[in-house]
């Protein structure tokens, strides 16, 4: 079963000094947080803000070739959690085929973004990963954010 999710926010996580990508079911009661690399949060945090760069990034060329080629992306589904790496799909439509092609997560929410496609976790994942349950672990979140700096919240969706 996949659980529909959206981009709560980005934020660096000065802890880990890497950034961290929040994405929340819709309901507002699991959030999946995931350790991603700055460039793959810089392409995030553009699409978030609706910032175009003046050339095509790697994200808008995929979606230049997606367009060109008549095909568009369905979904995003974060499949797989194996030894702290999570894993991602990209479905495309193409030709009235469904074609599935294996992403890394950050580079996937990034595509989806940038198509305005849907972003699914597996319920395997949610289960196998560090996820906040907001109703029953609101104590947790709070400790969290309150372990981060202020000032390293840059963007929220």
């Amino acid at each position: 079963m996949l659980v529909e999710m959206k981009v709560k926010f980005l934020t660096f996580d000065s802890s880990s000094n890497g950034f961290v990508v929040l994405l929340m079911d819709l309901a507002n009661k699991t959030g999946l947080p995931i350790w991603i690399g700055p460039f793959e949060a810089n392409a995030i945090a553009m699409k978030l803000k609706k910032v175009n760069s003046h050339r095509p990034m790697t994200h808008d060329l995929i979606h230049n070739v997606l367009k060109t080629l008549e095909s568009r992306v369905i979904k995003i589904v974060v499949n797989d959690l194996k030894e702290s790496t999570y894993y991602a799909l990209i479905h495309l439509l193409w030709k009235g085929k469904e074609i599935v092609i294996d992403s890394r997560p950050s580079d996937a929410i990034a595509i989806a973004l940038a198509v305005d496609a849907p972003i699914y976790v597996s319920e395997e994942v949610i289960e196998k990963a560090r996820t906040i349950d907001f109703e029953k672990e609101g104590d947790q979140l709070k400790d969290w954010l309150e372990n981060l700096n202020p000032e390293d919240f840059k963007y929220k969706a």
